[in-house]
């Protein structure tokens, strides 16, 4: 991922969180935490620990981790802190993990872009619109190009209605697959997210061979 690498661009994704994020979930009330979010294991509370967790780890340099059983714990152990606690620990990690992940030289730029997309996934679960398309959009993408390239997946010649991207890799004897999708909807399927069907025109590749994160 080194290759071509903004270093500054993780740490401004969770910069953009926590100027936008942190103060929409400080004016919550305690009930809305309750509502479920496209992780299926978790609502807007145990996501918002997870989150705060997983940066915690990278600033204390408590690696590896980040397996589904490291999170699951991470979840558990803050489900008696009070609500505060939680959001004050996602804002430090938001604050202070920047560093750390530069210094990785790209192996932890995933972890970014997971942030910034679990912010997607508490805007989606509030029910405020273009979820998936808040700031830092543009350097979510860079950043997705570069991890799907990482993780595997074949080459996808994206269109969207503001621009056009690569992503994933050349497969020996298989043309490059073409996307037509809002960036939205791209993100989504890149991530896991639920979309329909009638949002992408997806020609020669599987859905499923496009996501990220398993």
């Amino acid at each position: 991922m080194a290759a071509h690498r903004d270093p500054d661009r993780p740490g401004r994704l969770l910069r953009i969180e926590r100027e936008t994020l942190l103060p929409l979930l400080r004016s919550l009330p305690a009930t809305e935490f309750e509502r479920r979010t496209a992780c299926p294991a978790w609502n807007i509370r145990e996501l918002t620990a997870h989150c705060g967790a997983a940066l915690v780890r990278i600033i204390e340099g408590r690696l590896p981790a980040f397996t589904p059983e490291h999170n699951a714990a991470d979840v558990h152990e803050r489900a008696d802190w009070p609500l505060s606690s939680i959001l004050d620990e996602l804002d430090y990690g938001m604050a202070e993990a920047g560093p750390a992940i530069v210094a990785a030289g790209g192996e932890l730029d995933v972890i970014a872009l997971g942030e910034w997309v679990h912010a997607g996934d508490v805007r989606e679960a509030l029910g405020i619109p273009g979820a998936y398309r808040s700031e830092g959009l543009a350097d979510a993408l860079a950043l997705l190009a570069a991890v799907s390239r990482d993780r595997g997946t074949p080459r996808v010649c994206a269109f969207t209605p503001r621009s056009s991207w690569q992503f994933g890799n050349l497969v020996a004897g298989r043309a490059p697959a073409r996307l037509h999708s809002d960036e939205d909807t791209l993100i989504r399927m890149y991530t896991g997210r639920p979309v329909s069907e009638e949002h992408y025109e997806l020609v020669g590749a599987g859905r499923e061979e496009l996501v990220i994160y398993h």
